[in-house]
């Protein structure tokens, strides 16, 4: 099952996405925080960065078995020379990646990024927007539970009233 919602940090609009238990939020709403007219560019400066790649080759470790190292290699070997581009498409497609989500079109499009990495992303924008934006995400994801848990409190009673 795949939900969409969106949360305001900072007087900017963040798209996510929950599928299969995981959360990935739009690295791309994010962006414009810091560029509004070329938020894919924001994306790309930050992948290119050294740690940004040691950083999500760790996660991959982490959590994908498919995780293609020897191309993550390169990438390492790249990352911080001025001439080097990386973009999240490339990346997905050379490392088989699971951590990153890229799509392309004017609605429901961009990247999106696991929790672990948007919160990331999200620090190399700044310390103040990281803080905001997991502030935000917990407060929605408790109201989220409260419905559950309210859900299943209401169907509790009603099958108690019916027996």
């Amino acid at each position: 099952m795949k939900k969409l919602s969106k949360i305001i940090v900072k007087d900017i609009v963040v798209t996510f996405i929950s599928k299969d238990g995981s959360d990935f939020l739009s690295l791309t709403d994010m962006a414009k925080s810091k560029n509004p007219e070329f938020p894919a560019d924001v994306v790309k400066n930050w992948l290119k960065t050294r740690f940004t790649i040691d950083f999500m080759g760790i996660w991959e470790q982490m959590h994908n078995p498919n995780f293609n190292m020897v191309e993550f290699d390169q990438f390492k070997s790249q990352a911080g020379v001025n001439s080097f581009v990386l973009s999240p498409e490339k990346w997905i497609k050379s490392t088989g990646a699971i951590g990153l989500r890229s799509k392309s079109g004017r609605y429901g499009g961009g990247t999106f990024a696991h929790k672990d990495i948007a919160f990331e992303f999200a620090s190399w924008i700044s310390a103040e927007f990281k803080l905001y934006l997991i502030k935000e995400f917990q407060r929605l994801k408790a109201e989220e539970n409260e419905r559950l848990a309210l859900g299943w409190d209401v169907k509790r009673q009603l099958t108690k009233i019916n027996y």
